[in-house]
């Protein structure tokens, strides 16, 4: 009885051979079944890795933020029975920016075995890429979509990076990304510097970091339908 919490591609075009560790794959053969936030993108990463088995042979069950706690008790049931399964992520690690900790905190509570497979984090590859200070940083997930309320949690932020001396990053749904853009760009102080980390992994990769006054100046990269990542700093050099 085992939980596998295991690394997913971040990107389409992303080379399995360069993105994720050479025993994920023969991991997931093994799998008796794998739990995915949706059933497409489950199949999508079953059909990337197995060689020897059909997608329609390795079950999915699902865990997304809908997930019920009756929902997470069925989830349950074959890791007790002695089965192994895999957990993934659409955002790259199970349980970050992602709901998976309430399964594992569950399957931990049960004596089931917990592993975790390391493997590519969009958040921490933006992170690395950015060049902005990396001691200290702090994940916001999703602001919120309000303008007031936007701009009073930015505002606190501002003051988070300067007192503590943190790297903030954030994200959102990419269809909403270029709003994000314009309001970072609109509420934070010139003298601070935004990285935008965009397509991580894929052919398309594009990471841009500047000072605010300097985006100003530039015009902005198209971010439609892009996955993009958020992070600004007081302290770059």
């Amino acid at each position: 009885m085992t939980l596998f919490l295991l690394p997913n591609f971040l990107a389409e075009t992303a080379v399995a051979e360069l993105s994720l560790p050479s025993g994920v794959a023969p991991l997931v053969e093994t799998l008796d079944g794998l739990i995915a936030e949706s059933a497409k993108e489950g199949r999508v990463f079953l059909k990337r890795l197995l060689t020897t088995r059909k997608v329609a042979e390795v079950p999915i069950s699902l865990l997304n933020e809908h997930t019920k706690n009756e929902e997470l008790d069925e989830l349950m049931v074959p890791l007790l029975r002695g089965e192994k399964w895999g957990l993934v992520s659409d955002a790259g690690l199970p349980c970050l920016a992602d709901p998976g900790a309430r399964l594992v905190m569950r399957a931990r509570r049960a004596n089931i075995l917990v592993r975790a497979v390391a493997g590519p984090c969009s958040f921490i590859l933006a992170l690395m890429l950015s060049g902005l200070p990396a001691q200290r940083f702090t994940f916001h997930g999703y602001l919120p979509r309000e303008s007031q309320e936007l701009a009073g949690l930015l505002k606190s932020l501002e003051q988070r990076a300067r007192r503590e001396g943190e790297t903030q990053i954030c994200m959102e749904t990419p269809y909403r990304n270029q709003r994000l853009l314009e309001n970072l760009l609109r509420y934070l102080p010139d003298s601070f510097t935004l990285s935008v980390a965009c397509d991580l992994t894929s052919s398309n990769e594009e990471v841009l970091t500047f000072s605010i006054k300097e985006w100003k100046t530039r015009s902005p990269p198209s971010l439609d339908d892009r996955p993009a990542v958020f992070l600004f700093s007081s302290e770059a050099k």
